[in-house]
C-alpha cells in the first residue's frame, strides 16, 4: 500500500523535553493526560523494550527472504515474551510535542512488569488493556499517524497487548488486525530509509544525519521514540522524500 506522509517543515520544539515515566499507579492519569491532547497531535513514534528474543533464523532461513517465515519467527518470540517499556511520543504536523503550557515538552515511556525493579510497581499488561479500550482510546488510536524504526516488533507486542491473546496464526490476519486496531497510517522508518542507502540501527543512522538524542538513553523506549521521531524529522529537513511515496504498512522485515 503506497501513501504519502505529508509532513511539511517539521521542527522540533526548543523546550527541553521530559520522559513521563508510567507506572501501574499512574496508568489511569497519563492515559487520561494523552486522551486530552491525542487530536492535537496525531502524529505518534513508538518504540518497545523487550527480552532477547528466543527463537532465531538460521543464515539459510534469512536467505531465504520470506515475510511469512518471518512473521513466523516473529510470532513465536513475541507469544513467549513479553513487553517490558513502551515508548510514545506525540508530535503535530510542524513537530510539535505538547507541552501542557508548560517549560517544557514531554513524551512517554509505560514500564511493565518483567524487570525484577518493575515486579511490584510495573503496569500489568491487563491494566493497560482494560484502560485502553474502557477510556474509548481504540477511536482515537485509529486516526493517528503511526511511525516506528524496524516496527514489526513494536507493533507486534502494542496488538498482543491490546488483545491480550497470541498473535493471529499467519502474517495476512496479523496485518488486518493491526489496520483494525491503528489504522492504515502506519509506517516503518527503517523500511523507507533503505532506498536511500541508511541502513542499521537507529543509533548508526541518527549519526549518519548528525542527530543527537533529546533525552534519555539508547534502547529507552521513550528515547528511542522520540530519536525515531527527529530522524524523520531531519530527513524532512533534507527533502529527502521528495517525489517518495512512503511505504503505509511495509514493515520492516515483513515486506521484503
Amino acid at each position: 500500500m503506497q501513501l504519502f506522509l505529508q509532513v511539511q517543515s517539521m521542527e522540533l520544539p526548543q523546550k527541553p523535553v521530559i520522559v513521563r515515566q508510567v507506572f501501574r499507579d499512574e496508568l489511569e492519569y497519563e492515559f487520561r493526560l494523552i486522551q486530552s491532547v491525542i487530536l492535537e497531535y496525531p502524529l505518534v513514534s513508538i518504540d518497545t523494550e523487550y527480552p532477547n528474543t528466543i527463537f532465531k533464523a538460521d543464515k539459510e532461513i534469512i536467505a531465504l527472504r520470506d515475510e511469512h517465515i518471518n512473521y513466523q519467527y516473529m510470532k513465536s518470540n513475541i507469544d513467549i515474551l513479553d513487553m517490558t517499556q513502551l515508548g510514545l511520543t506525540f508530535s503535530d504536523y510542524e513537530g510539535n510535542l505538547p507541552d501542557f503550557d508548560t517549560p517544557f515538552c514531554y513524551i512517554w515511556e509505560f514500564n511493565f512488569k518483567g524487570f525484577r525493579k518493575n515486579k511490584k510497581k510495573g503496569i500489568d499488561s491487563r491494566d493497560f488493556a482494560t484502560m485502553f479500550w474502557n477510556l474509548g482510546l481504540f477511536n482515537y488510536f485509529r486516526g493517528l499517524t503511526w511511525m516506528a524504526f524496524h516496527g514489526s516488533y513494536d507493533f507486534g507486542f502494542l496488538v498482543k497487548v491490546l488483545i491480550q491473546q497470541s498473535l493471529p496464526n499467519d502474517l495476512d490476519s496479523f496485518m488486518g488486525l493491526l489496520v483494525s486496531l491503528l489504522g492504515d497510517k502506519i509506517f516503518d522508518v527503517k523500511h523507507n530509509l533503505k532506498c536511500f542507502g541508511l541502513l542499521g540501527s537507529l543509533d548508526k543512522v541518527a549519526r549518519e544525519l548528525n542527530v543527537v538524542r533529546l533525552t534519555g538513553l539508547s534502547h529507552q523506549a521513550g528515547s528511542d521514540s522520540l530519536l525515531t521521531l527527529q530522524c524523520f524529522t531531519e530527513l524532512r529537513k533534507l527533502n529527502a522524500f521528495e517525489g517518495f511515496q512512503v511505504l503505509a504498512l511495509a514493515l520492516y522485515g515483513l515486506q521484503l
